[in-house]
């Protein structure tokens, strides 16, 4: 039993950006490794974490995690001073380096993590190339959302 409950807490999500996808037009997706601390690991375990406010830093030709807060855990971090909010390193190849650093720069598009997650036992980001909505965009995605929800309501009482 508590390898079931060990494979049920390495997998999935860890924690969304729900305001990225709603503020944003998510043009294209990138997988980052994610440097973390000991600590980092352990409050992600538990899902301290919350990414609304955070976005990707490009800088000589690296990728940095601005803004992220994980909450460190009071029995895991007693022995070091925990900073929740710091600059953490977006490992990435070369050539999506290079491919944000032009969407950014080139194309005026955003950088934002949109999801942290486990992938076996590593922590990843998925991070992404935005352009942002005006308020009509949103306005929109919200009445198409609500359409396709009604239309499955429509179809799944259609079918009783």
């Amino acid at each position: 039993m508590s390898k079931q409950k060990n494979a049920k807490a390495n997998s999935g999500t860890i924690a969304l950006n729900k305001k990225a996808k709603h503020d944003y037009f998510i043009e294209d997706r990138f997988e980052a490794g994610l440097t973390l601390t000991g600590w980092e690991v352990k409050s992600l375990r538990e899902g301290k974490v919350q990414l609304v406010d955070s976005y990707v830093l490009l800088k000589n030709n690296e990728a940095f995690l601005l803004g992220a807060h994980i909450s460190p855990l009071m029995t895991a971090s007693t022995h070091v001073v925990a900073d929740p909010t710091r600059t953490r390193k977006l490992l990435l190849h070369a050539r999506e380096i290079d491919k944000l650093i032009t969407g950014v720069q080139q194309k005026g598009f955003a950088c934002v993590p949109l999801a942290l997650y486990w992938k076996g036992h590593l922590v990843k980001c998925e991070i992404a190339l935005v352009r942002g909505k005006k308020d009509f965009d949103k306005r929109q995605t919200l009445k198409e959302r609500d359409w396709d929800r009604e239309k499955q309501r429509v179809v799944r009482d259609n079918q009783r």
